[in-house]
């Protein structure tokens, strides 16, 4: 960054000044008393490194402002860079003065262990710790490479519209609000619509932003609104968008893993299972994985009218839920891909196969190590009539969709695309437990605030 946007280092800037003078201004995370030493981790939002106040060697002022400083008080250090690859970050700095810049008072979340809804209900203030820290980034660092990687193979961005007059993925989960004297409005749950009516004009286009699923769902895998990339290409089959979708997951890792490398390390990830993410991928149809769920014995829990459940083998025909993807996944170390899914559980827009009417152009690819679906996607039905006919028979308002059909009346071609789900990436490459520890503000079911 250029000298004129700062007046002082970051402790990003620490390996480059190494045994140099350096003026820091961040806060103060954790004090540990030893006496005439004291030791405080800090943090200036680029990372942590360790101060080392010695009494002997600083104004007696100084040492009683680093004797008394509270955790999250805002300070100024100056002091010495050292290497020292014990220190949190492996740099320490030798303190020659301290300075407050507002001291804190009764700051909530102590260096103890919490429950999780305290965290919640403090979020604000939870993402300043050292695991809520290193996911962010790791965050940050995905999107970064989504977007590179994109950008690289002639994917033009395109933003698309948070407010719709329709539904694209089913009508029973979108958040509904009055729009003005038009009628109802709705949430978006995808932006892909919007993604093919760009690709018709731009060949190869990505949308990147927040959707929305008004699913009563409260597993660790679910966000009412969650973040998704969906690339969409003119001219793409099923083949070329399983290959795009493998490309894009190998780069994202990999990225990761040359970038994050101390995030990864803080969070405690085995990231060689990660290093194994390079192409190809498996790729089964769904009746093989359909075996495969019934060998493993993942049975389906079917709910009764009455408000009962039944528990059944698994029949072809039904949608993958989180028990049957998992025991999928436990025949892969790398991500696998699932393709050609019934059409009765599939989206209205998919191409049916020309040599199986019975299951459409789709695919889904599953993480390792419990990530789940992070890729859902399909070849789109560029055919007027089969498009039209979809419509009727899942009773969506063709009114609705005219501008959608206008795509197959003028000049319609093959075209494909996916869904890429940032948080469930992001969650399966950290190695968290729960989805809502990757977006800075979760919104789930009973959580809005803060």
């Amino acid at each position: 960054m250029h000298s004129r946007y700062r007046t002082y280092q970051r402790i990003s800037d620490l390996p480059k000044l190494s045994g140099e003078e350096v003026v820091l201004r961040g806060w103060v995370a954790d004090r540990t008393d030893k006496g005439r030493l004291q030791f405080l981790r800090f943090r200036d939002g680029s990372g942590f490194c360790q101060l080392v106040v010695f009494q002997p060697e600083v104004p007696e002022d100084v040492f009683m402002v680093a004797q008394t400083v509270t955790q999250e008080s805002s300070v100024e250090v100056r002091g010495l860079v050292r290497r020292d690859e014990r220190a949190p970050g492996g740099y320490e700095i030798q303190v020659h003065d301290l300075r407050i810049l507002h001291r804190t008072q009764g700051y909530p979340i102590a260096p103890k262990e919490h429950g999780v809804e305290f965290l919640l209900e403090h979020r604000h203030l939870w993402l300043r710790s050292a695991r809520q820290h290193a996911i962010m980034r790791v965050r940050a660092a995905v999107i970064r490479a989504i977007c590179d990687f994109l950008d690289a193979n002639g994917f033009v961005r395109i933003d698309a519209p948070i407010l719709t007059a329709n539904a694209c993925e089913g009508t029973t989960t979108l958040f509904e609000l009055d729009y003005f004297d038009l009628g109802k409005a709705y949430l978006s749950q995808s932006g892909q619509l919007y993604a093919e009516a760009a690709a018709m004009a731009h060949g190869r286009v990505y949308t990147l932003g927040p959707t929305f699923r008004a699913e009563r769902s409260k597993t660790r895998r679910h966000l009412t609104e969650f973040w998704m990339v969906e690339p969409e290409a003119a001219f793409f089959e099923l083949d070329d968008d399983m290959d795009l979708a493998e490309d894009l997951v190998e780069y994202v890792v990999q990225y990761v893993l040359r970038h994050c490398e101390q995030e990864l390390r803080a969070l405690g990830r085995d990231c060689s299972q990660l290093e194994k993410v390079k192409r190809p991928f498996y790729r089964i149809s769904y009746t093989e994985a359909v075996e495969i769920v019934r060998r493993k014995g993942a049975k389906l829990h079917r709910k009764l009218p009455d408000g009962g459940e039944e528990i059944v083998d698994f029949p072809w025909g039904e949608d993958f839920g989180a028990p049957q993807e998992d025991a999928i996944m436990e025949e892969f170390e790398k991500p696998c891909i699932i393709h050609r899914y019934p059409a009765a559980v599939k989206a209205f827009y998919m191409k049916r196969d020309p040599e199986n009417p019975d299951v459409v152009l789709a695919m889904d690819m599953l993480a390792p190590e419990g990530g789940g679906e992070i890729i859902g996607g399909s070849q789109r039905e560029d055919d007027y009539g089969a498009l039209l006919q979809r419509l009727r028979e899942q009773g969506l308002p063709e009114d609705a969709f005219q501008w959608y059909l206008d795509l197959r009346r003028y000049g319609s071609v093959p075209h494909s695309g996916f869904g890429l789900g940032i948080e469930r990436t992001v969650k399966w490459i950290t190695g968290v437990q729960h989805i809502r520890e990757v977006i800075p503000f979760p919104r789930m079911l009973y959580r809005i605030v803060p």
